[in-house]
């Protein structure tokens, strides 16, 4: 089972981001998925959140009691919520967004999520650009079943602009991957000599 807790802002589509990985899970990855949500006092620009519970068998609980990840799109989300997430939890943020503390009990990977979408045209598709990047990073649901789900959840006028904005997270965090392993076999093969 894993929990993941979608955070930001009302209107940087938080609650259709855990809508899409859930649909992504659900229906093309053939697992179980449930989604809560919550907002803030005001609907836009006030503080929102959506729980995602993703299993191979059904889920019984559909809340998020501890996070495997969190995806924060605002300072205000990182620090009410990484308290929650697991050790070695995967905390994956907006680096213009989210300023982090010095800690060594999450693993922490960054994206510039809203200046990729400003570049894409559309600063509204932060959000895609997001779950491009969680799918590389995570692989908590295929790349294929992602593909499958966004044209059914956006307006058909910005299909084409969602997969672009999908593919430029989804390729960002591929390279983060690969440096993150390139840095372990790097950091594991280091030989000490003796005098």
């Amino acid at each position: 089972m894993t929990e993941i807790r979608f955070g930001g802002f009302g209107g940087q589509g938080i609650i259709r981001s855990g809508i899409i990985v859930g649909r992504a899970a659900s229906i093309y990855d053939n697992k179980f998925a449930t989604m809560n949500q919550s907002f803030g006092p005001e609907a836009r620009g006030g503080a929102c959140s959506s729980q995602l519970v993703i299993s191979k068998d059904r889920v019984l609980y559909p809340y998020v009691t501890r996070s495997d990840i969190l995806v924060a799109l605002s300072q205000e989300v990182y620090e009410k919520f990484e308290p929650e997430l697991k050790d070695n939890g995967l905390l994956l943020y907006d680096s213009d967004l989210v300023e982090l503390k010095k800690t060594k009990r999450v693993k922490p990977y960054s994206i510039r999520a809203t200046k990729f979408a400003e570049e894409l045209g559309n600063r509204i598709i932060a959000n895609v650009v997001m779950l491009g990047f969680l799918t590389a990073i995570t692989k908590v649901v295929s790349v294929e079943a992602m593909k499958k789900t966004i044209p059914a959840s956006v307006p058909e006028r910005f299909i084409e602009l969602n997969i672009k904005a999908f593919e430029k997270g989804y390729e960002h965090g591929i390279k983060q991957v690969k440096k993150t392993r390139k840095k372990l076999t790097t950091d594991n093969s280091a030989t000490t000599y003796k005098k």
